[in-house]
């Protein structure tokens, strides 16, 4: 495989690509070696997997080339990845890897490589070590590493583990949509198993992902939303392929938006003197409802690597991303959408309030979010021209994802995704007059300078 597939595989923060032509069963023993080789021989680590139909051949490989470099494996088999996070804690283990392209279409796959803390091993916090020793093929293949299967110790744990954490105070029926991901058939055992009704669809494993793609946008949730109003269910929820983000549908079936369940998290979660970390794209509103309380608002790059080092760093209450991702100190720091699942579910037992009408006292903000299609090879070298466009215009301006830009009557973001061709820019304003204005400002600057990389 060349250098130039495994710069274009290696992303912020996982590896992912097409399968077979970028991510195949070869590449999958290579990493193996090389994350082997990086961890050391004798260490012990956790692999876990997706449902998609590569998933299997692909962590079979992977635990072949950990072997060679004298690691061994436990194997989970099938499984949200916030279970193989769990399973690291759990058993004491030196790191994991799940198998999964998480949001992206069935022809992709990947792989996601932790630490033992354990902390997603991303660009800067030893992913660009691993690539390095893959580059070169600078491996220690000592062999001698075994593989043992833990799939159903590794489910029972966790269930004991939620029954452990779970307070629900009276009678609450949800729906979700594991989307036929990893989540199916276990978020529902492990919702039930805490005294939630779980009414669930799209909940048998399929790696073709037949009724809906993986990534639960707003426009592929009918179906739940219309399970949620029908059977009169106190909330919903979707998840993404790998079982990591949690999407909220209200009592109404309105599909929220991902800073809303953060704010609601924040005010009822967080209290004096806790910090709360949210990422650079979310509404003025999860700063607000952190405050409320005497809490401390910390800001973050996207990414879930990003995110749990700073919540480790700061020990940090609760963190949230508004693409899905809620983080609690309670699970170790990491993103865990069936444990948020429940957790929202406790806080609504507390009262007689709806979701719609816990919603409805918060701040209200006008947001609108575009994309821009931009070549991965320019997308951060766009991002980089544009720091400096916006000097002088009566904007603070924060670097530290992308380039935001803040006034007391609004802000806007524009950030490269870490994991496709797409530069975003988002806004953020309480009157929709300036909001337009704020939009035309950025995207006009922003096209401009595609423009002059075109030339």
């Amino acid at each position: 495989m060349s250098d130039e597939i495994y710069n274009r595989i290696f992303k912020a923060y996982d590896i992912r690509g097409k399968y077979p032509t970028e991510i195949n069963k070869d590449f999958a023993v290579v990493l193996g070696n090389g994350f082997g080789s990086f961890v050391g021989a004798g260490k012990k680590v956790v692999v876990g997997r997706d449902v998609r139909s590569s998933s299997k051949e692909l962590s079979d490989s992977l635990i072949s080339g950990l072997n060679e470099a004298g690691v061994d494996a436990i194997d989970i088999g099938i499984v949200p990845t916030p279970i193989v996070y769990f399973a690291i804690s759990k058993y004491m283990l030196d790191g994991g890897v799940i198998v999964t392209a998480s949001h992206n279409p069935k022809e992709w796959n990947g792989f996601i490589v932790c630490n033992g803390e354990p902390q997603v091993i991303g660009m800067g916090l030893g992913l660009e070590k691993i690539l390095e020793l893959i580059k070169r093929k600078d491996f220690s293949l000592n062999g001698g590493g075994s593989s043992e299967d833990y799939s159903s110790k590794a489910l029972e744990d966790y269930e004991s583990f939620l029954k452990g954490k779970a307070n629900v105070k009276k009678k609450m029926k949800i729906g979700i949509d594991p989307g036929n991901g990893a989540c199916s058939e276990v978020a529902k055992r492990m919702l039930s198993g805490v005294g939630i009704e779980c009414h669930a669809i799209n909940d048998i494993a399929d790696g073709e992902f037949s009724k809906r793609p993986p990534e639960p946008k707003p426009e592929y949730l009918s179906e739940i939303k219309e399970l949620v109003v029908i059977n009169n269910l106190d909330f919903g929820v979707a998840y993404d392929g790998d079982g990591d983000r949690a999407i909220f549908i209200d009592n109404n079936g309105n599909v929220l938006r991902g800073e809303i369940p953060i704010a609601v998290f924040a005010k009822n979660y967080i209290r004096s003197g806790e910090k709360g970390v949210y990422e650079v794209s979310c509404s003025n509103v999860v700063e607000e409802m952190i405050k409320l309380n005497g809490g401390i608002p910390l800001l973050s790059r996207v990414g879930h690597s990003f995110i749990i080092k700073k919540m480790r760093e700061e020990s940090a209450k609760f963190g949230g991303e508004i693409s899905g991702h809620i983080y609690f100190d309670e699970t170790n720091y990491v993103d865990d959408a069936i444990f948020a699942t429940v957790k929202m579910a406790e806080l609504l037992s507390e009262s007689d309030r709806k979701f719609s009408e816990v919603i409805k006292e918060l701040p209200r903000y006008l947001t609108l979010t575009k994309e821009f299609e931009v070549d991965d090879g320019i997308k951060y070298l766009l991002i980089e021209m544009l720091k400096s466009s916006f000097e002088g215009s009566g904007y603070r301006i924060i670097t530290i994802d992308g380039v935001k830009a803040v006034s007391d009557k609004g802000w806007f973001i524009i950030r490269a995704s870490n994991t496709t061709p797409v530069v975003r820019l988002t806004a953020e304003s309480k009157d929709k007059e300036i909001l337009d204005a704020i939009v035309d400002f950025a995207e006009s600057k922003l096209r401009e300078k595609i423009a002059e990389i075109g030339r």
